[in-house]
Order: structure tokens, then C-alpha cells, then sequence
């Protein structure tokens, strides 16, 4: 039996050293930890019936909420809920200068 030597592995400091380097992944991983702190900046109310879903052009975040109603309470709140995500973005180094709340990606997990 022909005895088989692994000696070529990669450790895993490396290859997370690597997708590091990549733009698109380190995007991602910042805008995941953006959203993360979204229950921070919304009443607990708010926070079960919306969660961030993407960003657009121009520093804009989607997110989804529950139906209109929610969408309509938290556009009416929109100030109050960038000036305490800021603190957030600065850390992050992120900037958004909009939000757009869209019932229609509601998805239930």
C-alpha cells in the first residue's frame, strides 16, 4: 500500500488572510455587522418587524419591514434613526445617506 504524506496544507490563518484581501468579501462582512446593529437603533417594537436588506447606490439602505404600516411609522422616524446609526457607520467607516423602507422584501425566516 502506497503510503500518502500530507505536507502542503494550508493553514487557516491564511486562507481567511486571503478572502481578506478580497473587496467584495470585506464589503460584506462590514455591511453584516452595519446590520447587525440595527435592533440598537430602532425600538425593540421595530426591531422584530424590520431588519436591513441590502444597500443601494448612493449610500442608501433597503430594509425590509412587515407590512406598510411599519414602513410608514419608520420613514416618519428616519432622522432619528440615522443620527443614532452614525456612531455605527464611523466605526464601520460606512456611510449611508438614505434609508428606504420596502414591505415587499418582507421574507419570514
Amino acid at each position: 500500500m502506497k503510503r500518502v504524506l500530507y505536507t502542503d496544507f494550508v493553514s487557516t490563518e491564511e486562507i481567511l488572510l486571503e478572502l481578506m484581501e478580497n473587496k467584495d468579501i470585506k464589503k460584506a462582512i462590514t455591511r453584516n455587522n452595519l446590520y447587525k446593529f440595527w435592533s440598537k437603533t430602532v425600538s425593540e417594537k421595530f426591531a422584530q418587524k424590520s431588519r436591513p436588506y441590502s444597500m443601494m447606490g448612493g449610500g442608501i439602505m433597503v430594509i425590509a419591514c412587515e407590512n406598510a404600516i411599519v414602513a410608514q411609522e419608520l420613514m416618519l422616524q428616519k432622522t432619528q434613526i440615522l443620527s443614532k446609526l452614525q456612531p455605527y457607520l464611523k466605526s464601520l467607516k460606512m456611510n449611508v445617506k438614505d434609508l428606504k423602507f420596502d414591505p415587499k422584501k418582507w421574507q419570514i425566516d
